[in-house]
C-alpha cells in the first residue's frame, strides 16, 4: 500500500538580515513526512530546528522553495490564508502549554473550534470527548492554575486534538516536566500515534527522541541525517526499568 504524503518540503531556503549581515538559518532542505508517520526533528542550538519547525507550523513562509502540505503548495501563501491552514491542519503542543489563565480547561481545548465556526454546543460535546481521551474528564471546569504540569500539557494537547488536524506540532513537549510526568506524556503521544495522527516532535533531548519511528538531524540549516529508528522507545520498556 503506497504512503500518503502529508508534507513535502522542495528546495526550502530561509535567510534573515541581521544588520548587513545574511544569516542563513536554512540552506536547503528537502524532505517529504508521511500519513501517520512519528517523527522527531533534532540539532542543536543554531542548527535551524526551530525555524524549520516555523515553517512547517505555517507561522513563517521560506524565502524560497516549495512546502506542500496536503498538496496545498502554502509558501506563497498571505498571513490570513495562513492562520486559516493553522487552525484547520495543524495541532500545535508548546513546551509553555500557552494555557489561557482565566479560561477552563474545557474553554482552553473549545478555541480552536471558536476560531473555526463551530456552534457552540457542538464544540463543547467534541472538547469534552477529547479531555476523556487524555484522561481529563474530571478536570474539566478546572483553570490552569488548578492544575499540574502534567495535567496542563494533557490540556494542550487535547486543544491540539480538537479540529482532527492533519499534523500534531510538539516543540519540546516535555521541557517543563519531571521525569516521570515526561515518560506519562511520551505515553500519551504514543497513544495519539496509534490513533492514526501524524506527530513531529522537535527536541534536543536523545530519549525524548528515541519515541519517533523516525529521526531527522539538522546542522547548519541542512539535513545531517533521516533515519528511521532502529530501537524505538516504548511505555513497555520503562515497565521493564521499572520492574528491574
Amino acid at each position: 500500500m503506497e504512503k500518503q504524503e502529508i508534507i513535502r518540503l522542495i528546495d526550502i531556503k530561509k535567510h534573515y538580515k541581521v544588520g548587513t549581515q545574511i544569516v542563513k538559518a536554512l540552506r536547503t532542505i528537502t524532505l517529504n513526512i508521511y500519513k501517520n508517520e512519528y517523527v522527531a526533528l533534532m540539532g542543536a542550538s543554531g542548527s535551524g530546528k526551530s525555524t524549520l519547525m516555523n515553517i512547517l507550523g505555517c507561522l513563517d513562509t521560506p524565502t524560497s522553495g516549495q512546502y506542500f502540505l496536503n498538496e496545498k503548495d502554502v509558501s506563497k501563501m498571505d498571513d490570513n490564508r495562513l492562520a486559516e491552514i493553522r487552525n484547520k491542519e495543524i495541532g500545535f503542543i508548546f513546551q509553555t502549554f500557552n494555557l489561557l489563565p482565566r479560561q477552563s480547561a474545557l474553554e482552553n481545548v473549545t478555541l480552536p473550534l471558536v476560531y473555526a465556526g463551530v456552534g457552540k454546543a457542538k464544540r463543547l460535546e467534541k472538547a469534552r470527548q477529547v479531555l476523556e481521551s487524555v484522561q481529563l474528564s474530571d478536570r474539566v471546569d478546572h483553570k490552569p492554575n488548578e492544575l499540574s504540569g502534567g495535567q496542563r500539557q494533557r490540556v494542550a494537547v487535547a486543544r491540539a486534538l480538537v479540529n482532527d488536524p492533519s499534523i500534531i506540532l510538539a516543540d519540546e513537549p516535555t521541557g517543563n516536566l519531571d521525569s516521570k510526568t515526561s515518560i506519562e506524556m511520551m505515553g500519551l503521544f504514543e497513544e495519539i500515534h496509534k490513533l492514526g495522527n501524524t506527530v513531529i516532535i522537535v527536541t534536543h533531548e536523545e530519549d525524548i527522541a528515541r519515541h519517533a519511528h523516525r529521526i531527522i538531524r539538522l546542522k547548519d540549516g541542512e539535513v545531517e541525517t533521516d533515519e528511521l529508528n532502529k530501537n524505538i522507545m516504548t511505555m513497555a520498556d520503562y515497565d521493564l526499568v521499572i520492574e528491574d
